[in-house]
């Protein structure tokens, strides 16, 4: 992209690492005995877990619920999310294996809760005595945000907490392993950890805490514990804030970017798809949708969600959408041909004709998965009802006025030798879909029963339109296996379902955590 085209202000504090090539995952990936290390379970966030085979589309009918655990960190009115979403790890104990599940609450304290019983295994807080620049609103509430991430080999699972710290904790014990080092700005609202090559990384926006958007990243390791730093605009405006933050390919980083300036000369890329070495940031490519300036005028950004890197026949892609409900298909190492705005593939509109930018279009993060065929499919989940001039899918459930996961096959376009998306099937109504996850042929998908109104008090908005449910879906067809109904008595926000362990894993707004498994 040339000099112009680098991020330059503040670009780094140093370099405290050195990330080499960073773990891709190829189609054989699989992460070890089924766990759940990271947010959308690898750091390419496919959602997909390849090692899970105990759940399978003939048995997962039978699920039931285990076990509900109520956690000592209250819900507030001003903050949606109590808890992070779930991550799930074998961890060597006094007795053997065992396989506990983590979550962070927003009151800063660390929960390691064993998967078989519910009970707490250990706790670890971290009081936060600064006082915030401001008062929390829903939008800031000044707690911690960001959903773990677990370094299975080291033992270790990584916290950053609200007063700008990372942290490094035992899986067995919660003892402290690395001493609590500057990370990024105090309440920021930074969002899920990723860990490449032993560097940590995330992202903050919104000007939560008067921080400004940004990149971190740290090799915990360091003796220094040195920080670099990347700014992907000037000011607040065009940060990184999808639920996956950034995501792992096979050569850098790749990201999307909030509503903001879009003048690369200036080092300004609002709705843009980002990507970014691993060793010091540097920019090296991007694709922006021509339309940007509607977009940040409808406020349609895409931002509200974190692009999906997947690998198929001779390309490495990129699949990005955002509130618009369109998806686009970037070729990793060309993200937007030579004009840095032309895709290889653009689909149509498949959601929000009313062109709202709350309670619409996607927020979160797509999922990809295979089958045992080697079809490749990308899935949507859409909040609101699909577009009334959105091409029809082979299998569909009803009118999905609320919400739906929609499921794409990953093809070839025989006039133009590119990829493309095939409609296959759109699910049953569901109000407000979180990101979904897949194992072994079945699609899992939470109903959060959010209220998505915005510009609304803090208490309009912890008030639920219905509860949140969790269904079981196939994964070819799209038809429900199984519903958790009344089961789940809250809702949740800015989370995902977490399927690990022959169990299925839902955290809630009042503190609880829920394990779905077979009747025996």
């Amino acid at each position: 992209m040339g000099k112009s085209g680098l991020i330059s202000r503040r670009f780094m504090k140093a370099l405290g690492f050195a990330a080499g090539a960073a773990l891709f995952l190829a189609p054989g990936f699989a992460a070890a005995q089924s766990d759940w290390p990271t947010w959308g379970h690898d750091p390419s966030r496919t959602g997909w877990n390849q090692s899970e085979t105990t759940l399978t589309k003939d048995n997962v009918s039978r699920l039931e619920l285990k076990w509900k655990s109520q956690l000592s960190t209250a819900p507030r009115e001003e903050v949606l999310s109590t808890l992070t979403a779930p991550l799930v790890a074998t961890v060597a104990g006094p007795q053997g294996p065992r396989t506990r599940v983590f979550v962070v609450g927003s009151d800063n304290t660390v929960y390691a809760i064993d998967s078989e019983t519910g009970e707490v295994s250990w706790k670890k807080s971290f009081p936060n005595a600064m006082t915030p620049p401001k008062p929390p609103t829903w939008l800031c509430p000044d707690t911690q945000n960001a959903t773990p991430v677990i370094d299975k080999d080291a033992g270790v699972i990584y916290v950053a907490t609200s007063d700008g710290k990372l942290r490094g904790l035992s899986l067995a014990n919660g003892e402290d392993l690395m001493a609590a080092v500057p990370f990024t700005d105090p309440y920021a609202r930074n969002w899920s950890l990723n860990l490449i090559d032993g560097v940590i990384y995330s992202s903050n926006a919104r000007g939560c805490g008067n921080a400004e958007a940004h990149l971190t990243a740290m090799n915990p390791k360091d003796p220094a514990h040195r920080v670099v730093e990347f700014y992907t605009g000037t000011g607040r405006p065009s940060g990184v804030w999808g639920r996956g933050s950034v995501v792992a390919g096979p050569k850098g980083l790749y990201m999307q970017t909030a509503d903001g300036p879009y003048d690369p000369a200036a080092g300004s890329f609002g709705d843009s798809v980002l990507s970014v070495t691993y060793k010091n940031f540097r920019l090296m490519d991007s694709y922006t949708p021509t339309n940007w300036a509607y977009l940040r005028e409808k406020d349609l950004d895409l931002g509200s969600a974190n692009p999906l890197v997947f690998p198929f026949q001779k390309w490495t892609l990129v699949a990005s959408a955002g509130k618009e409900s369109t998806i686009s298909l970037l070729d990793a190492d060309n993200l937007g041909g030579t004009d840095h705005h032309t895709p290889l593939y653009q689909s149509p509109r498949w959601g929000n004709d009313e062109i709202l930018m709350a309670g619409r279009g996607l927020w979160g993060a797509m999922a990809t998965w295979q089958d045992g065929d080697g079809k490749r499919f990308v899935l949507l989940p859409l909040w609101g009802p699909p577009s009334k001039q959105a091409p029809s899918f082979k299998y569909s459930y009803g009118s999905a006025d609320q919400g739906s996961v929609m499921a794409f096959e990953v093809s070839v376009d025989p006039t133009k030798n590119t990829p493309m998306l095939v409609p296959t099937w759109m699910s049953r109504d569901m109000h407000v879909p979180d990101p979904p996850a897949v194992a072994n042929g079945v699609v899992y998908v939470l109903q959060t029963g959010e209220n998505t109104v915005q510009r609304a008090d803090a208490k309009t908005r912890s008030t639920p339109v219905t509860n949140a449910i969790l269904y079981a879906l196939d994964g070819e067809t799209g038809k429900e296996l199984y519903s958790s109904d009344k089961a789940i008595d809250s809702w949740t926000h800015f989370s995902e379902p977490v399927v690990a362990d022959g169990k299925v894993y839902v955290s809630t707004w009042d503190g609880r955590v829920y394990a779905f498994g077979l009747k025996k």
